[in-house]
């Protein structure tokens, strides 16, 4: 969902830096072939994606639920020369579609995709991370914060996506993934070890820096 119309959408895109080919390509393909399509991360998010990575140039970077690779491809644009991006997803047909696309990036051997659950691969990194991107399964987030949280270094950054989840988030609505962002989102204005910033870019994104 996005929270700005389809006009003023495009745009915004029309005035931003431009997908890459393999970018455009992957977002045409995955709309065509994917389930779910709405879960891309798409050319607004993804240039904020890549200009946040490009400020804070990091060495390390943690995405946790890859579906079809954007936001890896869009997050790695700002890693070190001699950065990775670890990207944790347990569906293997869309890692499947991700790799393939990866493989024909510049980038590619800066992205390393693992297939598994989170809640297993995360204390198994013995990684400090500069830049950690939350966009898996709602009912999870809190926990996927609890185990990242000790593993970004000070002025660090995590990002949240779909925080605001179509602003069900306002509603008194009981579902399992509403309830469990609302959580989340109350959970990390409260903790004193980040300031946070929560933005209305596509279904909601949050800023979360280490102080």
């Amino acid at each position: 969902m996005n929270f700005i119309s389809e006009d003023l959408l495009h745009y915004c895109e029309k005035h931003s830096s431009p997908e890459s080919d393999l970018l455009h390509t992957l977002n045409r393909e995955t709309h065509l072939k994917a389930s779910s399509p709405r879960m891309l991360s798409g050319h607004l998010q993804g240039r904020l994606l890549a200009m946040l990575s490009s400020l804070f140039n990091p060495r390390r970077i943690l995405e946790i639920g890859t579906y079809t690779g954007y936001s890896a491809l869009c997050l790695a644009e700002g890693l070190t020369p001699d950065g990775l991006l670890i990207s944790i997803d347990p569906n293997e047909e869309t890692n499947a579609f991700a790799s393939e696309f990866i493989s024909r990036s510049p980038l590619a051997s800066k992205i390393d995709i693992r297939t598994g659950k989170a809640q297993d691969i995360i204390p198994e990194l013995n990684e400090e991370f500069d830049l950690i991107f939350i966009d898996a399964d709602k009912k999870n987030y809190s926990l996927y914060f609890d185990l990242v949280a000790g593993k970004v270094r000070k002025g660090g950054l995590i990002i949240a996506d779909n925080v605001l989840w179509s602003g069900k988030v306002l509603e008194k609505i009981d579902d399992a993934d509403t309830k469990a962002l609302v959580e989340f989102n109350k959970k990390v204005a409260d903790d004193g070890r980040f300031g946070t910033v929560m933005l209305p870019v596509r279904d909601g994104l949050s800023l979360i820096r280490r102080h």
